[in-house]
């Protein structure tokens, strides 16, 4: 047992009778009673107080490429920090990290704070971004689990990249309440959000989530109010949202929303947990899936873990030449220059 000593006051919630707390972070609306935590399982009253008891806490981290994430148009081919630590306000049930997301640390049973969890270390902001610039990274990225309901976190670590010149990306889920983007928007590069699917009984199947719009919201807010970069992913999975409403409906959405210049990766699932009897995505269904994002306007729509597809290349929006080649997560410049197509000089939005 690992004790969570030392917790850190959370931000963003109110406090209600008889000890209760209501956790303002994420579309949950949590109403928490004394010794217990919120869905994520990490948010815990204590006494009529929050706090959040993975903070400094990590699972993981590791030093990678910037479109493993993925983000093709921001800071192609640096490395970024990335950071995890445990639970989430989704229970998607083919989660591929759910060793980590799934976890609840709050020991809700006793009050105690305790977890099961290996592994778990003391990372501080400033040691994360020593971490980070010792490994030559250009940035950190929180990811692996859920960022937004480690947000004091992410935040205290945000500013300090800001004074050490390092870029900031959230790999989020997205479920976050208006205040939880507006408290990290300020200090945030790049938001890299997942929209699974586009149907109240997808994401209520899929990850046991309602007011799954505030997704959409969050993704806008952050874009237009806060100026992160943003980039969308959408996992295909078959006989759920492969269908050509759901996909014509997030690429509209994209377009009208966020701009068409914003790219979205249509990504193959894989097989696991609770899905595991369904089969992996079809090339097919992919192609199908870029084409519809392409046919509704989109300028870059990309096809990910499928390995040798041209839909993971950028083409150029105004003369279709390839300007940047791809394979894995290595990253061939070919005609582009600062940011522009060498051939014609049309902007490729890369920042």
């Amino acid at each position: 047992m690992v004790q969570l000593s030392n917790p850190h006051e959370c931000i963003l919630y109110d406090k209600l009778k008889d000890n209760r707390i209501h956790c303002l972070v994420c579309p949950r609306d949590c109403k928490i009673a004394d010794g217990h935590a919120g869905f994520c399982g990490v948010r815990h009253n204590r006494g009529g107080r929050l706090y959040a008891i993975t903070y400094g806490k990590i699972t993981s981290a590791a030093a990678d490429p910037i479109e493993k994430k993925p983000l093709f148009h921001f800071h192609p081919g640096s490395r970024v920090f990335s950071l995890g630590s445990a639970g989430c306000n989704l229970r998607c049930v083919h989660c591929q990290n759910w060793q980590i997301a799934h976890e609840r640390l709050d020991g809700a049973s006793d009050g105690a704070g305790q977890t099961n969890l290996p592994g778990l270390i003391d990372m501080s902001p400033a040691q994360a971004v020593a971490a980070a610039k010792e490994a030559g990274c250009a940035g950190i990225a929180w990811t692996y689990n859920e960022p937004t309901i480690w947000l004091e976190y992410t935040i205290d670590t945000a500013k300090l990249c800001r004074e050490a010149g390092l870029y900031t990306v959230y790999v989020t889920n997205g479920y976050a309440t208006e205040a939880a983007v507006d408290a990290i928007g300020p200090l945030l590069d790049a938001y890299r959000v997942d929209v699974k699917g586009f149907t109240d009984e997808f994401y209520k199947k899929l990850a046991g989530a309602a007011n799954w719009r505030t997704i959409l919201a969050a993704a806008e807010r952050a874009k237009k109010r806060w100026d992160c970069h943003v980039e969308i992913v959408t996992n295909i999975i078959p006989t759920l949202n492969d269908d050509d409403e759901q996909l014509r409906g997030i690429a509209r959405w994209i377009v009208d929303a966020l701009g068409a210049a914003t790219p979205w990766h249509v990504t193959r699932f894989i097989p696991y947990l609770d899905l595991a009897s369904l089969p992996a995505t079809p090339t097919a269904t992919l192609d199908r899936a870029r084409q519809i994002g392409l046919d509704e306007g989109l300028s870059f729509v990309y096809v990910g873990n499928d390995p040798g597809n041209p839909g993971e290349n950028t083409y150029c929006p105004g003369c279709g030449r390839l300007v940047i080649e791809r394979s894995g997560y290595a990253t061939t410049p070919l005609l582009v220059k600062e940011g522009v197509c060498a051939e014609c000089g049309q902007s490729l939005k890369i920042c």
